[in-house]
């Protein structure tokens, strides 16, 4: 996995628990879980795209 790829999925990870934390802290938040969705999104295309 490059480096891009690498760094793109950790961000996504880290992006999935910030969100989870704060709907469990404040409440959902329909902008925040779009916005996640959208990161999945690149980051699988980023993946599906990588040069191996």
């Amino acid at each position: 996995m490059p480096g891009s790829a690498r760094a793109t999925a950790v961000l996504t990870v880290v992006a999935l628990v910030a969100a989870c934390a704060y709907s469990v802290t404040l409440g959902g938040n329909g902008w925040l879980w779009s916005g996640w969705v959208l990161l999945l999104l690149l980051t699988a295309g980023s993946l599906a795209t990588r040069d191996d």
